[in-house]
This record gives structure tokens, sequence and C-alpha cells, in this order.
């Protein structure tokens, strides 16, 4: 079984620190596992420490007034997420639930706030991936503000692949399970809509679904249709290829490494 010093010597962030440096924020990390379904944290918790994804998959969401869950975020193996607390130790304001049976680092903001301090590259690589991660959350603002619900979904599924595809032999496939429920949650529509606009999808030629993974076989076509634009340049990793594994950082770190 890997250790905590495996998983911070494969994330690209990190890999900008200096041996002692690295040595220094293995000593204050911690291994914790989560079972699937299980809080990870919860609106009020202290945000004193950051999380590296190291096995599995992490739904970040909301519940609305109604009750209802409002999906933020999916985060993938090599993902950092709850990352505020690198910046100052506050209240956290949403939820992080296990998807599934996994795997993560702990990792103190204060240590990382005195590693940055001490490395530009760490600390421009930070400022990067809050930067992208902005830039996303605007851009799915304005989608659900002025879009269709076949706009919005067609663009959830654009921003999956760009974060999460693989590249096969007739497009792209987005690398994990998607449930209708989990799609509607994220573009602020019902299941049925959802459903009845997938089948559409299908039956155009533009997506293919096998046992829930999504695969965008007219990604430029459906781009085109709602004016779609990449916030990460570069090819779709090939499929089969180690992608959502730690042999590279996760989705937002990829686009920081490609910009630096």
């Amino acid at each position: 079984m890997q250790d905590k010093h495996w998983f911070l010597n494969r994330c690209d962030l990190f890999g900008r620190l200096r041996a002692d440096q690295l040595a220094r924020l293995e000593t204050h990390c911690r291994l914790a596992e989560f079972p699937r379904g299980t809080l990870i944290y919860l609106p009020s918790d202290a945000g004193e420490c950051c999380f590296l994804l190291a096995v599995g998959r992490v739904r970040i969401y909301n519940v609305t007034p109604d009750g209802k869950q409002s999906i933020l975020a999916f985060m993938e193996p090599g993902d950092l997420f709850g990352e505020l607390a690198i910046f100052e130790a506050s209240r956290r304001d949403e939820f992080a639930e296990a998807a599934e049976k996994t795997r993560i680092v702990l990792i103190p903001g204060e240590v990382i706030r005195s590693l940055a301090t001490d490395n530009a590259a760490l600390s421009f690589g930070i400022t990067k991936l809050i930067g992208l991660r902005r830039r996303r959350i605007e851009r799915r603002l304005r989608g659900l503000l002025f879009r269709s619900n076949r706009q919005r979904l067609i663009h959830l599924l654009l921003e999956l692949a760009e974060q999460f595809g693989c590249q096969t032999g007739r497009g792209v496939q987005i690398a994990f399970k998607l449930s209708h429920h989990e799609l509607a949650s994220v573009i602020g529509s019902t299941r049925e809509s959802v459903t009845l606009l997938l089948g559409e999808l299908q039956q155009e030629g533009s997506i293919q679904i096998a046992r829930r993974r999504i695969e965008l076989v007219q990604r430029e076509q459906l781009a085109k249709e709602i004016e779609f634009s990449p916030l990460v340049a570069g090819p779709v990793p090939v499929h089969g290829a180690p992608s959502g594994a730690m042999t590279q950082l996760g989705a937002a770190a990829r686009s920081v490494r490609a910009e630096l």
C-alpha cells in the first residue's frame, strides 16, 4: 500500500518543492480513508487543512434551502480541494462527500503557506490553480443564468470532458460514471429532464452512453453549438493512460502545469 510520501511525490504541485521541503511537508501530513457516502467535511467545520485526493472520487456540493443537493464539483485522484485553508483558517462553506471508497492526504494549510513563502514556484502554482477554478465557476454561472437546459447539459459534458476526458477511438469519454441525478444537480434541472436530453443527444449521434459512462462522439460540433471555449489547452489523454492516477496532478493542476 502506497504511503503519503508516494502520493505527495507524484503530485505536480508539490513536485516544485526541494527534497528537504517535501520531507517537511510529509512530516505534517496524514492519510485518512473514507467509505463511500461518508462526509469528509461539512459547512461550519474549521478549514484548517486542505486535501489531496489519492484514491477514489469526491463530490463537492451545497444543499439548497428546500433540501436539494447542488453539486459544485467532482474531484478525481490527484486533485487538491479544500484549498482555501491555504490562505486562512476559516469555516467551510460546502459539503465534501466520498462518492466511493476514498483515500486522502490531509495537509495543514499553515504548512503549505510556510512552504509557499520559501518557494516561489509553489506559490505561483497555487495561484494558477485557484484562478482556473474561479474561471470555471464564473463560466458555469453564466451558463446557468443564460442558457436552456440542453445548452447547460452540453456545457457540463464538455467541461467534464475537458477536465476528466480520455481519448477513445470514437471520441472523448468522461473517465467516471455519472448518474442522471448527479448531472441534474449540477445544472439545476431535474433527473427526468436530463434523461430526456441525454436520449436526444444520443439519438442525434452526439454522445454514446454505456454503463453510465458518457462518451462525446461529436465533441467539436457540441462545442460549436454553445460556443464553448476550453480553458485548458492541449490534447485529451489517450484512453487507458494513467491520466487519473497519481502520476500527474488532476484536472486543475494539469492546466497549471501547461501554463507554467
